[in-house]
């Protein structure tokens, strides 16, 4: 055999043992959600439980007001994760326009504000919340999403905006093309690649949110899904089928946009080239 084909061998059972090690977990905890209310999980995987129970996830239902919090989850989450595209390819944008130092500069600065603990921020942000009086509502899940999220989303788009030729900039520029109007139609529909892995991002951060809704959010109709599973396994920790029916809703949504969004970034990657270049 060449050296090409043990190349290829290697590359397919290495992808083989990856693939197998990231759904194995999710295969057990679907069936898992299908044993027998209160049974323990099994010493070895079962691939169709006998009997099979589906009720397990109507009980999701009965013991928490899940429903709500799915919506809460989901209202959330759509107004978070646009707002955090838009900002963040603002700010990559922005400072994709300025001259070389002054971006540096700018870089160095989010890159410091990334490093910063999130627990570092947790206090500060109660009080100004608590002064604005915002505690007890969605605001303090979504207000982060005008600053993009993270600061690494925007350098992420910054890294992406430097890879679109600045001729084509000057020449929007000359025809008198506002600043808003090049990002609208030519800088953002160019890094579309970049977009669908933002957006995948920021909606696994936004939807498996779990600290900010249990520090923010009192009432129990405005909690989130996160917040639903944790207080599920305080109800009942040992209906482990019951605890898995709650996960499986909520991964689902999050493999759904995976799916969605790794094969809308392949097709734009093959079809357009990597950011438009």
């Amino acid at each position: 055999m060449t050296r090409r084909t043990w190349t290829t061998g290697f590359r397919v059972t290495l992808g083989l043992v990856v693939a197998v090690t990231m759904v194995m977990p999710l295969v057990w905890m679907v069936t898992t959600s299908l044993r027998e209310p209160g049974s323990v999980p099994p010493r070895r995987l079962e691939w169709i439980p006998d009997p099979v129970v589906w009720s397990n996830y109507r009980d999701v239902f009965d013991a928490l007001p899940f429903a709500t919090m799915a919506a809460n989850s989901v209202i959330v989450t759509a107004i978070a994760v646009p707002l955090s595209v838009l900002c963040a390819s603002w700010g990559g944008f922005a400072m994709s326009q300025l001259v070389p130092s002054t971006r540096r500069w700018l870089v160095a600065l989010a890159l410091v504000a990334a490093m910063i603990p999130t627990t570092a921020t947790w206090v500060t942000r109660f009080v100004l919340f608590s002064q604005a009086n915002l505690i007890d509502t969605w605001w303090p899940l979504i207000l982060p999403a005008l600053m993009g999220t993270s600061p690494l989303f925007a350098l992420v788009y910054l890294w992406s905006f430097a890879g679109i030729p600045r001729d084509i900039f000057d020449a929007a520029r000359l025809d008198g093309t506002s600043a808003f109007r090049t990002w609208a139609t030519i800088a953002f529909p160019l890094v579309r690649p970049t977009t669908i892995a933002v957006t995948m991002l920021t909606f696994t951060m936004h939807w498996n949110n779990f600290t900010e809704p249990l520090i923010y959010i009192q009432s129990l109709d405005r909690q989130t899904l996160p917040f639903a599973l944790s207080a599920l396994f305080q109800l009942a920790p040992t209906d482990w089928p019951m605890l898995m029916a709650a996960a499986v809703m909520l991964t689902v949504p999050a493999v759904v946009v995976f799916l969605i969004g790794q094969r809308s970034f392949i097709e734009s990657a093959r079809g357009e080239g990597w950011l438009g270049n």
